[in-house]
């Protein structure tokens, strides 16, 4: 009854600010049962740009709320908690760029949307993992300094063979944690299940998978195939939606604690309060809105 009262409060204040609500697939179930949009990073980035609703809620974790700010300057955007980062955009700052871009004066630098908006503003291109493949192919350049995600930037490498990759030390601490051997320990358990990984996922494990892709690319595959058992190696997020809109397939993780602690930071009285009271609103520099909404532009341009 609670939630019940919640839901119908967070629809007034809704319509009374005239707000719509994004959520990652990565969410907690009911934030993205309440959510306008559910969606992965490039959808996300992609729909908030259509929005004409002056307020919008950004369910998910930092970066993604700079990004929805960055393309709509003029709005007014909320985090419904403070402090829900990602370890990954972490490990890169604007000054690692600047020092980078000394180093390899020819490179392009393509940045993966999991960054802050300032080093967003330092890169010539930003991209997803589902646009990562165009961006790269988009860029003149023949060499690319690739941050901060190794795994995706390998995985993009091995894609685009044709140019040289520089590649930043960073990683996703989930999707970086699976192994070749919780791949073949999960597959002696479901035999007749297909493996799909994410490409944050370290470059051996996705030579090992039967599709490699985006949050939205897998669960996309899953709802297409003709398969009824899927390895899944991303966020428990994925499977957790699956189970609802898939439930006849059968869906089993590629290890244990596939979860990503800051996405599942917001609960549904956090929106509520944010909508009531303007927490927490994301502002970032004019400067850098405009530099980091060129990357983010040349991205969207990249995928057509």
């Amino acid at each position: 009854m609670g939630n019940i009262c919640v839901h119908d409060t967070i629809s007034a204040l809704k319509r009374k600010r005239n707000a719509v609500i994004l959520a990652h697939y990565y969410e907690p179930l009911e934030i993205q049962e309440i959510a306008d949009k559910v969606g992965d990073s490039f959808e996300l980035a992609e729909f908030s740009r259509k929005i004409d609703n002056p307020v919008i809620i950004m369910c998910g974790v930092s970066f993604m709320a700079e990004t929805v700010k960055i393309l709509n300057p003029d709005k007014t955007v909320l985090m419904p908690v403070c402090g829900a980062g990602c370890k990954m955009a972490d490990m890169v700052t604007a000054e690692d760029v600047r020092r980078l871009r000394k180093l390899y004066p020819a490179a392009a630098v393509m940045c993966y949307v999991n960054t802050s908006a300032a080093v967003k503003a330092e890169c010539d291109i930003c991209c997803t993992s589902s646009s990562a493949v165009k961006a790269a192919k988009y860029l003149k350049q023949k060499q690319i300094v690739f941050l901060p995600d190794k795994n995706l930037g390998a995985y993009v490498r091995a894609e685009v063979p044709e140019k040289e990759f520089i590649l930043w030390n960073g990683f996703c601490p989930v999707h970086d944690c699976v192994t070749e051997d919780n791949l073949r320990i999960a597959k002696a358990e479901h035999s007749k299940a297909k493996v799909f990984v994410h490409p944050e996922c370290k470059e051996e494990v996705c030579r090992l998978a039967d599709f490699c892709g985006s949050t939205s690319q897998i669960i996309k595959k899953v709802a297409e195939s003709s398969d009824e058992e899927f390895i899944i190696g991303t966020e428990t997020g994925v499977a957790e939606r699956l189970h609802i809109t898939e439930p006849e397939k059968k869906v089993f993780p590629t290890r244990g604690n596939m979860i990503c602690p800051d996405m599942k930071k917001i609960k549904i009285e956090d929106i509520k309060k944010s909508l009531e009271y303007n927490t927490f609103e994301v502002n970032l520099p004019d400067k850098v809105i405009i530099r980091a909404c060129g990357s983010l532009e040349k991205m969207m341009e990249a995928c057509g």
